[in-house]
């Protein structure tokens, strides 16, 4: 039977500011990623959303994005290789802390926003947030782009790693994410991110914004849970999973 890996980005409120639907949308998932307080979060919101994730069986990533709360993480930074893994191993360190006192295991990392875009294409920010995983806990998995930078550093450093794809995201011919800022970036149509998330999953293939198709191999598919119709998409998303005999799993029980 084919196993896949749900995963959802995760404990992005801040203070005062609730974003995304966290409590209904961790029912349906394998893993949560969840945000260590550099593009969103705090001590209490990262406190709590491991307990929620605790509650619900769901395996436990940290989410360590660029110290840009204003811009959510998603603006591009100039940061040297050192910022790199001390920003890594900081952001690691202030979720295991939560997930110790929890008595819960953290299983993976998976950079967040443009901290994740960057390395996707840059060897050498890769291999910085791959060594910083390493110096932490070898036993942790990178989760990162299929056929990206981030996959060829995890191999070169030594950690393990599982491949993910974007149930709602365009991809271009090499294999990356279509930048937000362009038209058709963002899959609105349900169905036809569902019905992608399959063939990617049967076929091993998806169609790029050009229309050709590309190679593409998943472990886990990342869903948003801070979208207008987050929970029903997920929902769905399930259900089609369930239907095709395809077994929904954390990535860490099979990889």
């Amino acid at each position: 039977m084919l196993k896949v890996d749900l995963n959802c980005d995760l404990g992005e409120s801040f203070g005062r500011y609730k974003l995304g639907l966290d409590e209904e949308v961790i029912k349906y998932i394998s893993s949560a990623n969840i945000a260590c307080g550099f593009h969103a979060s705090d001590p209490l919101v990262m406190d709590k959303t491991v307990a929620l994730a605790k509650e619900n069986n769901v395996s436990i990533g940290a989410h360590p994005g660029y110290p840009d709360l204003v811009g959510f993480g998603r603006r591009n930074m100039d940061i040297s290789i050192d910022e790199a893994k001390s920003y890594i191993k900081y952001q690691i360190g202030a979720l295991y802390s939560f997930c110790k006192c929890s008595n819960v295991k953290l299983s993976h990392v998976k950079p967040h926003g443009a901290f994740y875009n960057m390395a996707a294409k840059d060897y050498k920010l890769a291999k910085a947030i791959c060594e910083a995983i390493y110096e932490f806990d070898c036993e942790l998995i990178l989760l990162g782009l299929y056929n990206s930078q981030m996959i060829k550093a995890a191999k070169d450093v030594g950690i393990k790693y599982a491949k993910e794809v974007f149930a709602d995201r365009a991809y271009e011919e090499d294999g990356s994410l279509v930048s937000r800022n362009k038209e058709g970036a963002i899959i609105h149509d349900e169905d036809l991110a569902i019905s992608r998330v399959i063939e990617m999953i049967q076929k091993k293939r998806v169609k790029s914004i050009t229309g050709k198709y590309i190679d593409i191999e998943v472990d886990s598919i990342c869903v948003h849970g801070d979208g207008e119709k987050a929970l029903e998409f997920v929902k769905k998303i399930k259900r089609k999973l369930k239907e095709e005999n395809i077994e929904i799993k954390p990535f860490n029980e099979f990889i």
